[in-house]
């Protein structure tokens, strides 16, 4: 069994949001890690860069596969993880820990379309 986090927001293309004021830290979820195996690469948008509620914003690479990472929420990238672009493995060890962007969240009441943990938990199964 996958490893969910609670206080977190998941999505249904396995991405989360830990929320932390008028910032959200997105990554994939450990059930993502486990599907996708080895992790070799992370593709990352740029800094100031905008995402959108539903739409793509990189990419995760693993020896197996390739999957498109879907933002959960709307706003302006702030920072990246850049130990990921030496490490990218870093999210099979802890994927919660070893998030991939934060961004200023742009509107919160997206948050209400996402699940919380025992909804994504139920989701996974």
């Amino acid at each position: 069994m996958s490893k969910v986090l609670e206080g977190l927001y998941y999505s249904e293309s396995h991405e989360f949001v830990r929320v932390d004021g008028d910032f959200g830290f997105i990554g994939i979820t450990d059930y993502a890690q486990n599907a996708l195996g080895n992790v070799v690469y992370v593709d990352m948008p740029e800094v100031d860069d905008e995402v959108t509620a539903g739409e793509e914003f990189g990419a995760v690479e693993s020896v197996k596969a390739a999957s498109d990472l879907i933002s959960p929420v709307s706003g302006t990238v702030v920072e990246i993880n850049e130990a990921l672009e030496d490490a990218p493995e870093l999210i099979n060890q802890d994927a919660f820990e070893n998030w991939i962007i934060k961004v200023e969240l742009s509107d919160k009441a997206e948050l209400e379309n996402l699940m919380d943990a025992e909804a994504y938990k139920a989701f996974c199964e």
